[in-house]
């Protein structure tokens, strides 16, 4: 077991690691369900995969406790992140009754978590919620720091608001259930955390990535719980990403958002996959000037690839040029004015932003690779 704390002026709040938890939801969830008592049922989130799968346990521990479940489904994938589906769970928290003191329980992966977490935040001008993530993804990046948002025409992620959970619960025996796919995405966003701030903690997921992706517990529970570790240090010193810190958590998904783009936010490339190949981007651009060595950028890309993740752009077979990707691109929420920082790589485990990149050279690079 691990209990993390994510310090936030008035908002702190712990993230807990442990197996079986979400067997003993009544329980680990106990203080944010106090205002369900008396008949009142409490809301939970959940896709389709997940309701299935948990739905029975969840309400045999919660009636047991005397506490009721209500329901609200939605289908699994970024379609779930949009303006209707929005509406629809937001008229749905006001038809059951849900007040400013009460929680909604977000069980799902980061689109289920994302979803919530922003109708939470403009419901009443703000309810609590509760994450229960099911996906590694999830529980190492998305659940924690407070990112809520949908998918609009213009981009992904580009409307939302910063709304922290009040506890995020993380079950590492639902990985087990996870697709390989699935669970090779989420080892992206653990990788990240090596690559972007911790060289120590790269080389350990080089020697035991394997194991960690055979859902090994003690493996799985180091990663996730180093990985939530960093991330909520990075989140205490820049809540709302106003200063550069915060901004190391984007590592690849500027690269990575332009390929979810280009191959339409499709099960063609997941996230994780994106966010994978656009590490191996940086790296690469990185070494292209003179920054990380070669060596190091190809170090970065042999660990990916030996996750079983994209570590090359022919493996898409796009059929744009650069200039394409880079429009993508242009709609990225932190474009600022006419310019738009990269995270690249001085080192392994040495991240930073740079803001003197010219998007034409970026083409030029993408082209390269898109060649290679």
């Amino acid at each position: 077991m691990a209990v993390i704390p994510v310090a936030l002026a008035g908002r702190s709040y712990d993230v807990v690691i442990e197996e079986g938890l979400l067997d003993r939801i009544a329980v680990a969830g106990a203080p944010f369900m106090e205002g369900y008592a008396g008949g009142r049922r409490v809301p939970f989130v959940a896709d389709t995969n997940t309701h299935r799968l948990y739905a029975a346990g969840i309400e045999t521990d919660l009636g047991h406790r005397g506490f009721a479940v209500e329901w609200f489904v939605v289908e699994p994938g970024e379609d779930a992140k949009t303006w209707g589906v929005l509406e629809r769970l937001c008229d749905w928290l006001l038809a059951i009754g849900v007040t400013r003191k009460d929680h909604v329980f977000a069980l799902g992966g980061g689109v289920v978590g994302d979803l919530v977490g922003f109708a939470c935040a403009i419901t009443k001008r703000g309810c609590g919620f509760v994450q229960l993530p099911t996906t590694l993804l999830a529980q190492v990046d998305s659940s924690v720091g407070g990112k809520t948002a949908i998918n609009t025409a213009a981009g992904k992620n580009l409307i939302g608001a910063f709304h922290q959970p009040s506890l995020v619960l993380i079950d590492p025996l639902v990985l087990n259930s996870l697709p390989d796919r699935e669970m090779r995405a989420g080892f992206a966003e653990v990788l990240k955390y090596g690559l972007l701030g911790d060289a120590g903690f790269f080389a350990w997921l080089e020697a035991h990535g394997d194991i960690v992706l055979a859902r090994d517990p003690a493996a799985l529970e180091h990663a996730i719980a180093t990985s939530i570790a960093m991330k909520a240090r990075i989140v205490a010193e820049d809540e709302r990403e106003t200063e550069d810190r915060r901004a190391l958590l984007n590592l690849g998904h500027t690269f990575g958002h332009a390929l979810e783009a280009e191959t339409g936010f499709s099960d063609r490339l997941l996230h994780g996959e994106a966010v994978a190949l656009g590490m191996v981007l940086a790296a690469r651009y990185s070494a292209r000037r003179g920054e990380i060595s070669t060596d190091g950028a190809e170090r970065a890309a042999r660990a990916i690839a030996a996750a079983g993740l994209p570590a090359s752009l022919t493996a898409l077979g796009l059929t744009c040029n650069g200039a394409a990707l880079v429009d993508h691109m242009r709609h990225d929420k932190k474009a600022e004015g006419t310019t738009l920082p990269f995270l690249l790589l001085r080192q392994l485990g040495e991240a930073y932003v740079a803001r003197d990149v010219d998007l034409a050279d970026i083409a030029a690079f993408l082209d390269e690779e898109l060649e290679a």
